[in-house]
């Protein structure tokens, strides 16, 4: 009788413990509430008033802004720029990730300092460095006009400052990916004499590709909307070294506000394709993660 007495004592009292600890409704709500006008203050009304100054005239003057030649030139090189600075930064990020995770070596802690590297330094002053090195002035510039070659304010220089900006994203979600996931599938395949090649087609690649599909997915994103080290080596000639933010900016001095929004509209769609993406590679991966679990 006494024991029941205290089992129906203190089940009331462990029944009550979430219920101390859980947060007032008054201040869920606020926290929600602030969340929600933060963002609607800094993201929502910004990309609103993009359309809505974009299609201020009409879809007519909004599609004429796309048919311009210094428009089309930008959009070319920016694509261009990131067709070529992704894939690079793809295999760098999965050859440096796969050594750090995967193997010791002197020099690993520098590597890893060098990965960051672009996300300490500022983009315009990554863009000075290009110009000290390939610029007519710089270290190799004179060797560079005596074989008629041209890097800064050229294509050359827009796909390295991209490519310089961009390559850690690949390599940073890839590391502790790696890192978390170990060797024992690796040496497993390898002691069934498995290559290296096909360890990595076989074993590595299925165990990364959310990761490595996520890593690609931000390259490309920041790659398109490179801003500060490409104003610095492109010389804003335009319908040749101008991308499409540098583009805008120019309509955007010259008081051409229709275009200047119409083709930031562009880039505001790229990022919306990119969220939704984003957001579906996150929803593959805690999916495969909860059916391998269990």
């Amino acid at each position: 009788m006494a024991a029941a007495t205290t089992s129906r004592l203190a089940r009331p009292a462990v029944l009550a413990g979430p219920r101390l600890h859980r947060d007032p409704v008054w201040l869920r709500r606020t926290l929600i509430g602030l969340a929600l006008a933060f963002l609607a203050l800094f993201l929502l009304l910004p990309l609103a008033a993009v359309f809505a100054e974009a299609l201020r005239r009409g879809l007519g003057a909004y599609f004429a802004a796309f048919h311009d030649a210094d428009a089309l030139a930008a959009i070319r090189l920016t694509f261009l720029a990131t067709a070529i600075a992704v894939p690079a930064n793809l295999l760098f990020g999965v050859a440096a990730a796969w050594a750090i995770a995967k193997f010791e070596f002197p020099g690993k802690s520098v590597l890893l300092t060098l990965i960051d590297l672009p996300f300490a330094v500022s983009p315009v002053i990554s863009g000075l460095i290009y110009v000290l090195i390939f610029g007519a002035q710089g270290w190799i510039g004179p060797w560079l006009i005596e074989h008629d070659l041209k890097v800064i304010f050229a294509t050359p220089g827009i796909v390295l400052a991209t490519t310089f900006v961009t390559f850690p994203f690949v390599a940073r979600e890839l590391i502790p990916l790696m890192q978390s996931q170990g060797n024992d599938e690796e040496l497993a395949a390898l002691t069934l004499g498995a290559s290296g090649w096909q360890i990595f087609r076989r074993v590595t690649l299925p165990n990364i590709k959310w990761g490595l599909l996520y890593g690609v997915i931000l390259c490309n994103a920041r790659a398109m909307g490179e801003f500060g080290a490409v104003s610095v080596v492109s010389g804003h000639i335009r319908g040749e070294t101008n991308t499409i933010p540098l583009h805008v900016e120019i309509l955007y001095n010259e008081y051409n506000f229709v275009a200047a929004f119409a083709v930031a509209s562009l880039l505001a769609l790229l990022a919306l394709l990119t969220l939704v993406l984003k957001s579906i590679v996150e929803w593959r991966a805690r999916r495969t993660a909860s059916e391998s679990s269990s």
